[in-house]
């Protein structure tokens, strides 16, 4: 067998064998040559699609992003302005109340009273709950706040007084009842 040269074509080819396999060789590397272009080209057009996809996602995400800022921006202001809207008639009866200069105790006891009802009202409303627990009821220090600790003829920790009412709100205190708790005998 004859030995290839360092072309791959046989040292003792003919010129006419030389010059076909040139051809043949020439043939199958331009063939070679299409195909990774054509696999090239592939390539960038699944990399231009999936460049698209991702900057589609991501101004997506974007946009969700935004939006959800939007909403909780207008909720917390939409909250503030129900709030305030529900206190509006408590501010209406106070100036009313001052309005009047020659009110009888009696008539500012009651207005006091009405006044003191539309707030109440206007707190359950936007779930501001009061904590005002019952005499002898246990000490929640999650709730309450011991102010001190008195001999009572009651269970230890155990609430004895209420000295200022407490707040909740949506579950969370705003502010805890300030009370005596009866300490252990």
């Amino acid at each position: 067998m004859p030995s290839p040269g360092v072309d791959g074509i046989p040292a003792d080819a003919s010129p006419e064998e030389r010059e076909a396999a040139e051809a043949a060789n020439q043939a199958d590397a331009m063939a070679d040559m299409a195909s990774v272009q054509a696999e090239m080209s592939g390539l960038k057009t699944k990399i231009a699609e999936l460049s698209d996809h991702f900057l589609r996602a991501k101004a997506e995400t974007e946009n969700a992003r935004r939006r959800a800022e939007e909403e909780i921006s207008k909720a917390r202001k939409f909250a503030l302005e129900s709030f305030a809207e529900s206190l509006l008639p408590v501010a209406d009866s106070l100036e009313a109340a001052l309005i009047h200069q020659d009110a009888t105790t009696e008539q500012i006891r009651e207005g006091t009273e009405v006044t003191l009802r539309q707030l109440k009202a206007a707190l359950e409303r936007n779930k501001v709950i009061e904590v005002n627990p019952a005499t002898g009821s246990k000490f929640d220090p999650h709730q309450h706040q011991a102010i001190s600790m008195v001999a009572a003829d009651q269970e230890a920790n155990t609430v004895v007084t209420v000295l200022q009412k407490g707040y909740l709100i949506a579950e969370r205190v705003l502010r805890p009842a300030l009370v005596t708790v009866a300490a252990p005998k």
